[in-house]
């Protein structure tokens, strides 16, 4: 499971998204991140908006939504299922302080 949805949330984190597409190569580790932390995320935090968006033609990306509005993105083209989740622990570690 994500390490991040571990340890719990951020207390100012309203909104994790991810944009992929369902075919493109370059968002092979996303679909794997997805398949393998997706169901266990939502069991752990069940109201908690885990929003997957995927378009074709499109480069992966996450993006992270705080209190007050503010976001933080990251690219993850041809990222691996484990660099995907340390970015994710990254971006929600460095959230802005409510």
């Amino acid at each position: 499971m994500a390490n991040v949805l571990k340890k719990g949330l951020a207390r100012n984190l309203r909104e994790i998204r991810i944009h992929l597409c369902q075919t493109a190569s370059s968002s092979n580790g996303v679909r794997q991140f997805i398949e393998e932390n997706y169901v266990a995320m939502k069991k752990a935090n069940p109201s908690f908006p885990i929003l997957i968006r995927e378009c074709s033609g499109i480069q992966p990306k996450l993006y992270t939504r705080f209190a007050r509005g503010e976001e933080t993105h990251a690219e993850l083209t041809d990222m691996t299922s484990a660099q995907v989740n340390r970015t994710l622990q990254k971006l929600v570690d460095e959230a802005p302080q409510a």
